[in-house]
């Protein structure tokens, strides 16, 4: 068997039944160690002083994670005024946020700038506005490299088909606006795209983006983005990313830039994914099994409500199935499609997936979940958001979000 959840003890002291039982179905449960090992790999990939980590919040932002990530001594990027109201309510100072908005109106803008802040506008028109209402501002710009990678098209975040990000051709006029407005831009970041699993493009964008960094003279820092890939194949012995090899690389482009730039700036990067999808795995209950026409259906309670990468995405997540506590590895397979419990034809979970022979009462463990899983989530067909577990250091289990309850629907309504 080439990857368990239960053999690498994912579960610490328990058991996926005993966490249905003491919690209800579906159940996010993550795992404090991985989430830990995940944060300290990514702080020590380039290996040199003045490099940051700022986690992209928007993959999970359960505040307990986030206090631990933050314990890491990672720092956070934020995509909007609630993930910088979370951020700092897990113990984040304004100076280890970085606000990377998109198309953001003056109010949020001012949210962030108002709490000193660092923010990133992606178009001169942003800038723009920067500039009218905090002339004399710190702010940086995201730039396009003109390059993009990606799992999916609708996650690539650079190159030619992208809302992302102001090209290189533009530069001239990002300085001539922060002349106008007498703003400093103090740092150049850029995304290229998410899952990415070799290094090649990354390290493309990289040069591409420090090339283009050496027009702006005030610069305290270079954001060279995320998009770090997690083998999601893990049961087909898919290889990881090779951390080492791209940090290497690099941490040799940084040098040469350094050499010719003529002062020390700091270097970040912001991955959100390798740091929380594998801490994480998805939960849930088989309540009927069917055939139809030739199709076997595991009918589960996993709604794309709950998960829905693999409907937005056409996502892989390997699947374990556990029957009183313990994995099923041995006996008879099928054919099967894991569905949910939305009413749409695409709340797939899994489709024509090899599994043990399932049957109703069996949990059904969705690996790699910690990354826009339960960020993800919604109450389409007023469906209830699930609770969140975490598995603490010393194996043991606590509640760090409650299950969503049917009052929780009413709240937002005004008679």
């Amino acid at each position: 068997m080439a990857y368990s959840l239960e053999e690498n003890h994912f579960f610490g002291d328990t058991d996926p039944a005993e966490l249905i039982k003491t919690y209800g179905s579906p159940l996010y449960v993550y795992n404090e160690e991985i989430l830990r090992t995940r944060c300290r790999e990514m702080a020590d990939m380039v290996g040199r002083p003045n490099f940051r980590v700022n986690y992209s919040t928007k993959a999970n932002s359960n505040l307990e994670l986030l206090k631990i990530v933050h314990d890491e001594g990672i720092c956070a990027d934020a995509m909007s005024p609630g993930e910088i109201h979370v951020l700092l309510e897990a113990g984040f100072e304004p100076s280890e946020i970085f606000y990377i908005g998109n198309n953001v109106s003056a109010e949020e803008m001012a949210f962030a700038i108002e709490r000193d802040i660092t923010v990133s506008v992606d178009s001169l028109s942003q800038l723009e506005m920067v500039g009218k209402n905090h002339p004399g501002a710190r702010v940086a710009v995201r730039l396009n490299p003109g390059v993009g990678a990606g799992h999916h098209e609708k996650v690539v975040t650079a190159g030619k088909k992208t809302k992302f990000g102001i090209n290189l051709d533009k530069v001239d006029e990002v300085l001539e606006t922060a002349i106008r407005y007498g703003l400093t831009i103090v740092g150049v970041n850029q995304h290229i795209g998410s899952l990415f699993m070799t290094g090649e493009a990354y390290a493309e964008a990289v040069s591409v983006v420090l090339d283009a960094a050496r027009q702006f003279p005030e610069l305290q820092f270079v954001d060279l983005g995320g998009g770090f890939g997690i083998p999601y194949h893990k049961q087909e012995d898919e290889e990881r990313l090779n951390l080492s090899d791209l940090g290497r690389r690099i941490r040799q482009m940084i040098g040469k830039w350094d050499d010719t730039y003529g002062r020390e700036i700091t270097f970040k990067i912001e991955p959100g994914r390798y740091i929380a999808a594998e801490c994480g795995t998805l939960l849930g209950t088989v309540h009927s099994m069917k055939d139809n026409d030739g199709n076997r259906y595991a009918g589960t309670d996993l709604g794309f409500n709950v998960l829905i990468r693999p409907e937005l995405y056409g996502s892989h997540h390997d699947i374990e199935v556990y029957r009183e506590g313990k994995q099923v590895t041995e006996g008879p397979t099928e054919v099967v499609n894991v569905v949910g419990n939305i009413c749409e034809t695409g709340d797939a979970v899994a489709k024509d997936r090899r599994l043990p022979v399932m049957q109703e009462g069996d949990v059904v463990a969705v690996l790699d979940a910690g990354a826009y899983g339960y960020t993800m989530s919604s109450n389409y067909n007023n469906r209830l958001r699930p609770a969140e577990v975490l598995i603490d250091k010393d194996g043991n289990h606590r509640l760090i979000r409650r299950r969503e309850t049917l009052d929780d629907l009413m709240k937002g309504f005004v008679e």
